[in-house]
């Protein structure tokens, strides 16, 4: 069988079994607690513990995922994979273990029509349920059914949530395929015994400190991989010799010559997929998160095709079949292509750059060594984290030059480097503050402010310092937190809202607007007027003018994702913002700057936009809605079961919770004011609009006109007259360099009837009148010419400083002549330091009164040293 045929038998084998066939989830979930995509039940895990409904009772699913656990054992292994297909059938609280195994036996055995006395059953040690349907209901014998602890038959798909016993259905491949040792059955971890088909029993929730506890239903989440079973039913050698593999195999052959290393070519086929998977679905190289797995990945790829002896840039080839293949399955892919193609190719070319700069940073480092001595883990790291130099190369250009690594301390700062990045993960994406302790048992804040700027609100809570108290008084800071507020807190890019919070008695400045935790909203400030205090009711107003400006920046930014994506390519993705009342930065995937020419279409095809006066509207609606119209999520964002979506006109449809301006028309004016890169394959524009951006403008026109005045030029004639200028500055200052050339060669041409001969090389230490340090480097250069091998040593003063610069022919050094040494002495003089090489050397101080001493001792110097020779 195909695996395009397994893929759709399994998928139409459960909808016969009443389950509704959902697509692909992204590989960027909708959780913050987990990285990647890893398992097909991710997208449905809020249904798993009950926070959601699912519109399905039974749902099928072929899920890409993606996981980095095993990556050390990808190519050495037949089955290990970072990129897989995982088919799944999942039971929301409806059938239970008895369906889940006899359909999983039945379509193993009916379906793929496999050997069932090739089959094995692994269950919970624990599980007598699964126990007794396997033997009873299927007719599987206890001797083929092996009962496994914890780490082998108990599914999580991650340190939290929800989890639950497991029974697998293993095929024995053979003996051939096994490891040889007397000890090696089902639960060894050679090739011998294949995991098939893993069945979970999703029926306990694990919470942040490992304690389980059973959830509000049983479930059902099954996964077996594709990759897998298109490797027993085609009868390969390995997950590679598939033909999910074939048309990636056929093209990287075309690169490698007679020898290829069996490893690093699996590597790289497993390695191409994940990376084209990922930025298909937003991912972009960078340092951390998700952004990190990716360019390790590709890193890895390339590492390995060196190895082998491949130069050129070999993904974005690779990719290419990929998108050919399995682009009418995963749509993603086409419509990404350009986008794949261009940031592969890039971080390709990054990549064979840091290996340069890695392998001159590694020699280095090798070079101060002992043989023998270990390479220290700090220097590994190192390499690994600030230059992104690979651990396997350092261990194979290092074990070449017969040294070994210090891998366990290696290991360990590396294992403190993903756990200081997993809570920082963690703790952003969770949105968490330090009040959020304080704040934790409160209610939920209602926020008026998408339609009001002014409400009455009732202070639930006052925190002063690290602490609640009853109340604040006059000239005290603190967090005010509400009931009901106007006041948009800083999320999703725009900033916290500023106003007052007032009484007859009471004025309270709000300074800024935070969410310490999910909708809960506080009100930073200072008491200007009266006292503040617990359970009392307030005036909470919003600084509409401020807010104004922020909801036309807000909603230029909609407008300029729209303009990006239409004028750069639908790769385009926000990566991030900050939108504030002066202006808005708006952060954006692409693989190269924009043109002049693109960004000036972009700008106008926002106006455009702004002159035709769109509707802006909002609306709630349920997230699987917003995706079936269209709506554009921001990449890394955490949503609800119900989201808001914001659109302009009928061209822009995105989700945001931010506040907005009514129409298009409000904005007045958009400009750009500055776009440049702020990481790879990450670019950031900066705008402005309505009164900010005209006074931006204005003030530029000012400058402009003062500049046409200084020129006497009309306003429109001031390019042409500042590019004369320039030609004719240019012009001049060439002319002086001829002159200044011109008046140094004279110097020197004078000094040369003062150089002295002592043992056949010409001496002369001498002072020179000069504009700069380098004329003293000129001036020996014409020395060297008029006479050939000597020591001249040169002196001057210019901007209150001495120099002194000191040339030794090849000839002079032969003799002894060491102008390193003469320059280290009679900078002394002059008060001053510097340094060279042996024929070439140079200083620098501050007693320019010393020049002629200076000049005399090393004048000395050099004829000790050559009379004495």
């Amino acid at each position: 069988m195909q695996s395009s045929e397994i893929r759709e038998s399994f998928l139409k084998f459960f909808e016969k079994k009443a389950h509704k066939r959902l697509p692909s989830s992204s590989l960027i979930p909708d959780d913050p607690t987990l990285l990647l995509t890893a398992a097909g039940m991710v997208q449905f895990k809020p249904y798993f513990l009950g926070k959601a409904t699912s519109p399905y009772p039974r749902i099928t699913t072929c899920q890409k995922c993606v996981r980095t656990s095993d990556i050390e054992m990808v190519g050495k292994t037949a089955r290990h994979l970072t990129f897989f297909e995982m088919l799944g059938n999942f039971s929301f609280g409806d059938y239970y273990k008895e369906e889940a195994i006899n359909w999983a036996w039945e379509f193993v055995t009916e379906y793929l029509k496999i050997d069932p006395k090739r089959l094995w059953v692994t269950i919970y040690y624990k599980d007598e349920e699964a126990s007794d349907i396997w033997q009873k209901e299927v007719g599987v014998p206890p001797s083929r059914i092996v009962r496994l602890r914890e780490d082998d038959n108990f599914w999580a798909a991650g340190p939290t949530g929800p989890c639950g016993p497991c029974s697998e259905i293993i095929f024995d491949r053979g003996e051939k395929y096994g490891c040889g040792k007397p000890d090696c059955k089902v639960g060894c971890d050679c090739d011998r015994y294949l995991e098939l088909w893993n069945l979970v029993f999703m029926e306990l929730e694990r919470d942040e400190k490992g304690n389980l506890k059973p959830l509000p239903r049983k479930n059902i989440d099954t996964g077996m991989g594709l990759e897998r079973a298109a490797l027993v039913k085609q009868e390969a050698e390995s997950v590679f010799q598939t033909d999910l593999f074939s048309p990636l195999s056929q093209r990287l052959n075309e690169f490698l010559g007679d020898e290829s290393d069996e490893v690093s070519r699996r590597i790289i086929l497993d390695h191409s997929r994940a990376a084209a998977f990922l930025i298909s679905d937003g991912v972009i190289p960078s340092n951390e998160g998700r952004g990190y797995v990716l360019r390790r990945i590709i890193r890895r790829a390339v590492m390995h095709a060196r190895k082998m002896g491949i130069e050129e840039n070999f993904l974005g080839p690779l990719a290419e079949v990929l998108v050919k293949e399995m682009g009418l399955i995963y749509p993603e892919l086409r419509e990404n292509q350009k986008f794949i193609l261009n940031l592969i190719q890039a971080e390709e070319e990054r990549f064979s750059r840091t290996l340069e700069q890695g392998l001159r940073i590694l020699e280095e480092k090798l070079s101060t060594l002992s043989q023998g001595e270990k390479v220290p883990g700090k220097t590994i790291f190192e390499l690994y984290d600030t230059y992104g130099f690979p651990f396997e190369l350092t261990k194979e250009i290092a074990g070449e030059k017969g040294f070994l690594l210090d891998e366990e301390d290696f290991h360990r700062l590396l294992e403190e480097q993903k756990e200081r990045s997993r809570r920082e993960w963690m703790e952003r994406e969770r949105g968490e503050s330090d009040f959020a302790p304080l704040l934790k048992e409160y209610p939920e804040t209602e926020f008026l402010g998408y339609s009001e700027f002014e409400v009455e609100g009732k202070v639930l809570a006052l925190i002063k310092g690290e602490e609640l108290v009853e109340e604040l008084k006059e000239g005290e800071e603190g967090g005010v937190l509400l009931d009901r507020t106007p006041f948009y807190a800083e999320m999703g890019g725009q900033v916290g809202d500023k106003g007052k919070l007032s009484t007859e008695k009471l004025l309270f400045e709000v300074a800024d607007t935070q969410a310490p935790l999910p909708n809960l909203y506080l009100h930073l400030g200072r008491v200007k007027k009266g006292t503040i205090r617990v359970g009392e009711a307030v005036r909470a107003q919003v600084d509409v003018r401020r807010r104004k400006r922020i909801a036309r920046n807000h909603t230029a930014t909609h407008l300029l994702h729209w303009a990006l994506r239409l004028v750069l390519g639908e790769h385009v993705r926000q990566a991030g913002s900050l939108v504030s009342a002066d202006g808005f930065r708006f952060d954006y995937s692409h693989f190269k700057a924009p043109t002049e020419e693109e960004l000036e279409k972009i700008e106008i095809l926002v106006n455009q936009k702004v002159i035709e006066d769109h509707p802006v509207k909002a609306y709630v609606t349920s997230l699987e809605h917003a995706k079936e119209i269209g709506a554009i999520a921001l990449f890394g964002e955490k949503y609800g079961e119900f989201v808001r979506v914001l659109e302009v006109g009928n061209f822009s449809r995105e989700l945001c919770g931010g506040t907005h301006i009514h129409s298009t028309g409000e904005i007045g004016l958009f400009k750009i004011v500055s776009e440049e890169s702020i990481g790879a394959n990450l670019r950031r524009i900066e705008a402005k609009t309505g009164d900010v951006a005209f006074d931006w403008v204005r003030r530029r026109e000012k400058i402009l006109k003062e500049i046409s005045k200084i020129l006497k030029s009309k306003l429109e004639d001031t390019p042409e007259k500042v590019k004369s200028l320039l030609k004719e500055t240019h012009e001049l200052k060439s002319k002086l360099k001829k002159l200044k050339e011109d008046l140094l060669k004279s110097l020197a041409e004078e000094a040369l009837f003062e150089v002295e001969t002592v043992d056949s090389i010409s001496v002369l230490a001498k002072k020179f009148q000069v504009d700069e340090p380098d004329d003293l480097r000129i001036l020996a250069d014409y020395l060297r010419e008029g006479k050939g091998e000597g020591a001249y040593l040169l002196g001057g003063a210019c901007g209150g400083k001495a120099y002194l610069l000191m040339v030794a022919t090849p000839e002079a050094v032969k003799k002894g002549i060491n102008a390193k040494e003469v320059i280290g002495e009679v900078a002394k003089i002059i008060k001053g330091g510097g340094g060279g090489r042996e024929n070439f050397a140079q200083a620098g101080g501050k007693e320019v009164n010393s020049l002629p001493e200076a000049l005399e001792r090393g004048l000395r110097l050099i004829k000790d040293k050559l009379a004495n020779g």
